[in-house]
């Protein structure tokens, strides 16, 4: 399953359709553009079954239960011992490490050495780094469904880089249509994945079958927010778990925009906080957590309803951005990205559970072990 080249069909923009509606009050606004019920898929379906509390695969039970933090600023990966909420160790990186990354039989942990060009991996058995492997701008990490190619998010080099995901060497690259491609997630049969581009206010989808992007849209309103063309900057993507909406953060709409899953468009906006960024899918299933990086809180989503349920504010303020949740569901964790800490909070009721002073720049951490039969990449995307 290789990508292979791209041949890119630009999905018409309706310059008719109105921005997104903005909420006046304290509660959150949703606006839909079309129908969003537009799959077959039965409401039982759950595509993220095999990541549920608890399930944790032979390789994940190996593993030390530990957090790894990547301080982009610092050049440095700490480690958290999540019992008792103290960093254990201190390993330097090369420069900007982004993300530490669950290979895809869960073996490896990859910290994403971004402006270094290598990636480190750690054993997860015993939390400790190996030798450098030379890798250019790993910005993000995911693999294809089957486990036979890593995924490597060039962003700064405008393309996706196709590598061994056990050697690590490099096979072949894809070039894509926009600007800043970081992060992604697959449909839910896997046959394709919608991959974001921050700087250029893009979503691709890119067919696995035929291996090219077949299309692109834009997302945002019609502003020229921080030179971001379309008032748009989406960041994380993940999947609903009935398979039939993609969810994608925005940090200059500061909201979820829902994607249509088959049709791939637009379909709805779910406001949710300043500086949308991250997004976790609780054990359950039930809820999305997103991370408003630029207020200091976490905004819950209802799978069931499309609609915030609760906002969770860190007390004193805060920068959460990318995370991961405990195999058992009831703590996330979060990097603070201006602020120099790590936070756990509660998944039932959004307490800060603890604030832990790490290196400068924490961005993205993994919770490891998770539940899930294989990793498809980034911090912890498991099905």
């Amino acid at each position: 399953m290789l990508l292979l080249s791209s041949c890119v069909g630009q999905a018409p923009r309706d310059t008719s359709k109105t921005a997104p509606s903005r909420s006046t009050g304290s509660g959150p606004s949703v606006t839909f553009r079309t129908s969003p019920t537009t799959t077959t898929a039965p409401s039982s379906v759950n595509v993220y079954a095999g990541a549920g509390a608890g399930n944790l695969s032979a390789a994940a039970k190996r593993a030390k239960s530990l957090v790894y933090v990547p301080n982009n600023a610092t050049d440095t990966v700490q480690v958290i011992d999540p019992k008792s909420f103290r960093v254990i160790a201190t390993y330097p990186t090369g420069r900007e490490p982004q993300h530490v990354v669950p290979s895809w039989d869960m073996k490896t942990l990859w910290v994403n050495d971004d402006l270094g060009n290598n990636m480190v991996p750690i054993n997860p058995i015993t939390g400790m780094p190996g030798k450098p492997v030379n890798v250019e701008d790993p910005y993000n990490l995911y693999f294809t469904p089957d486990g036979a190619h890593g995924l490597v998010m060039a962003e700064r080099l405008g393309r996706i880089d196709v590598h061994n995901p056990q050697t690590v060497a490099f096979e072949r690259s894809l070039a894509v249509p926009c600007d800043g491609v970081n992060h992604a997630d697959y449909s839910r049969d896997l046959s394709f994945f919608v991959a974001s581009c921050e700087f250029s206010a893009q979503l691709l989808y890119i067919n696995m079958r035929t291996h090219t992007v077949a299309a692109s849209i834009r997302t945002g309103v019609p502003t020229d927010m921080m030179r971001i063309r379309g008032g748009s900057m989406p960041q994380d993507v993940r999947l609903s778990p009935d398979g039939k909406i993609f969810y994608v953060a925005d940090m200059i709409a500061n909201g979820v925009w829902l994607i249509d899953a088959t049709r791939f468009r637009e379909i709805g906006f779910i406001h949710t906080g300043l500086g949308a960024h991250g997004l976790l899918i609780s054990r359950d299933a039930r809820y999305v957590f997103v991370s408003n990086r630029n207020e200091g809180s976490v905004s819950v989503i209802s799978t069931a309803a499309n609609a915030v349920v609760h906002t969770w504010r860190i007390p004193g303020g805060g920068s959460p951005d990318m995370g991961g949740i405990t195999p058992d569901g009831k703590v996330m964790w979060w990097g603070g990205r201006y602020n120099g800490v790590v936070y756990a909070m509660s998944t039932t009721d959004g307490r800060l559970i603890a604030k832990i002073p790490v290196g400068a720049g924490p961005h993205g951490l993994c919770v490891f072990p998770q539940p899930g039969r294989y990793s498809l990449g980034h911090t912890g995307n498991f099905r």
